[in-house]
């Protein structure tokens, strides 16, 4: 006792400077300086890899592999390795260089679907394409090819591996996490450190061959597949890398039709998300360009460029990413058909929305931030590092765009500074003829939320969207209710 309560009366004696010196809260109070009036976030924000992700935006799906030749969707996971018979060698380079000139800035590639077959030279299983009697077969490395070719081209890449594994006797045991799974997704790793996202399905087991048990294997993936190791793993080998589905940083939105929802925020799960949670999760849509399914089939055939462009409105135009699934043929391929729609989507894409008529109009907002950093000026100069901002407490503001010339317009695209956070959550848009009468355009669209991209065509359709336009003068944003003071860093009219 006499010890504590002499060690009470030093502490008591101890000057104020050392208490704060040995403080870990400390207790001086500073203020923090902010000349430039810089807005603070408003959480949840994206980390700076879901940023470079969500700035690809539109990418391709490449279902290629055992199912190509059997015809199947989702395998048993018992298919002689030698049913894999490419009757030509397998071409990513042809896959992407298509894709690309429909204005696709990346790909994803299957490595393993769920049948447990894999495209590349695995030590974790024999049940792998080079163990083939298929002469291409013996020359296949899906992985490899991909990678090298997307380095050519100046793609972004990423593939696909199944958690599940109908095919290795050691599903459902911690066995095939460790020894197989884990191993299969840092084998790919290998392949290169800039991957863009790794594609993680999420298929909780079901009936398969087993290695033999044929039998149906069903598990927790929230806590079998050891998601958070798995993620920190890759990310210290590949820094960029999205871990789609089960790898919790991105979400799938709820359909495979290339579509989601008009209002549509970047946190939540499904369609729309949800404003109030607390995560950042940006939506993905996956969706196929062809009839017959996610691998190639026979007789399928491939959905026209009008179609695909409607897709691209209807996803990345509403705060999501799109990646179209194109699947290779028995040759290792995409067929004619898919070449003449993919070429005809790009060229779509560069007319429609590839010339903006924005930087030509003098730009007025009713508010803006003091401190010289977000001016108007921000919206056009095509920088995604401006941006144009109101002052706190300001959650409403008009933007007008006026030309000295009439501008036939069909589309606006708006793009808020999302590193701080997702806030717009009502805007509407008006176009005027003469200066003096304005008149709302898209009444049908839900014009709420914003988020990294939206575009609204301003006739209303995205089926129809590119019809004779509209003959303005002007054209103005109103921003009708948001979080936080709005913040936005592109405003593009085509």
């Amino acid at each position: 006792m006499k010890k504590l309560v002499m060690a009470c009366l030093l502490f008591a004696l101890l000057p104020r400077s050392a208490l704060i010196a040995q403080s870990s809260f400390g207790l001086v109070q500073q203020a923090l300086a902010n000349p430039q009036n810089e807005p603070r976030e408003v959480f949840p924000v994206p980390s700076e890899r879901q940023m470079k992700w969500q700035e690809t935006e539109f990418y391709a799906f490449f279902h290629y592999g055992m199912n190509t030749y059997t015809g199947q969707e989702w395998g048993n996971g018992d298919e002689n390795v030698n049913l894999f018979a490419p009757t030509a060698m397998p071409d990513p380079e042809q896959w992407l260089r298509l894709c690309k000139a429909a204005g696709m800035r990346g790909g994803i590639a299957v490595a393993k679907h769920h049948d447990g077959f894999c495209l590349w030279p695995t030590s974790t299983t024999d049940h792998h394409c080079q163990n083939a009697t298929n002469t291409f077969a013996k020359q296949t490395n899906i992985p490899y090819d991909f990678a090298r070719a997307a380095r050519k081209l100046g793609m972004k890449y990423g593939f696909y591996v199944s958690p599940w594994d109908c095919n290795s006797e050691y599903y459902g045991t911690d066995k095939y996490v460790t020894d197989v799974f884990l191993r299969q997704c840092f084998e790919l790793s290998q392949y290169g450190t800039d991957q863009f996202e790794m594609w993680l399905d999420g298929a909780n087991g079901g009936s398969g061959y087993y290695g033999g048990a044929n039998t149906t294997r069903s598990i927790d993936a929230d806590c079998y597949y050891d998601i958070p190791n798995l993620r920190d793993s890759i990310h210290r080998v590949c820094p960029d890398i999205i871990l789609w589905g089960l790898g919790g940083e991105a979400r799938w939105c709820g359909t495979e039709s290339g579509y989601t929802n008009e209002t549509t925020w970047s946190m939540g799960a499904g369609l729309t998300g949800s404003a109030t949670e607390w995560e950042w999760l940006p939506s993905e849509c996956d969706a196929k360009a062809t009839s017959g399914g996610w691998f190639y089939h026979d007789g399928e055939t491939t959905s026209d460029s009008e179609t695909l462009f409607k897709m691209y409105l209807e996803t990345v135009g509403r705060n999501a990413t799109l990646i179209l699934n194109v699947p290779p043929n028995k040759a290792g391929r995409l067929t004619d058909a898919d070449s003449t729609q993919l070429y005809a989507l790009g060229t779509k894409l560069r007319t429609r929305l590839g010339t903006d008529l924005a930087p030509q109009a003098t730009v007025h907002a009713s508010h803006t931030r003091s401190g010289g950093a977000y001016s108007t000026a921000n919206l056009t100069d095509g920088d995604k590092n401006t941006y144009w901002a109101t002052e706190d407490g300001q959650h409403t503001a008009d933007i007008t765009l006026l030309w000295d010339e009439p501008q036939t317009v069909h589309y606006v695209m708006l793009q808020e500074y999302i590193r701080k956070g997702q806030r717009v959550k009502g805007f509407m848009i008006e176009t005027t003829e003469d200066g003096i009468a304005w008149t709302q355009r898209a009444t049908n669209i839900q014009t709420t939320t914003i988020g990294y991209k939206r575009i609204i065509p301003l006739n209303g359709s995205t089926s129809d969207s590119y019809d004779g336009g509209f003959v303005v003068t002007g054209l103005r944003v109103r921003i009708t209710d948001s979080r936080a003071c709005p913040l936005l860093h592109t405003l593009s009219v085509f």
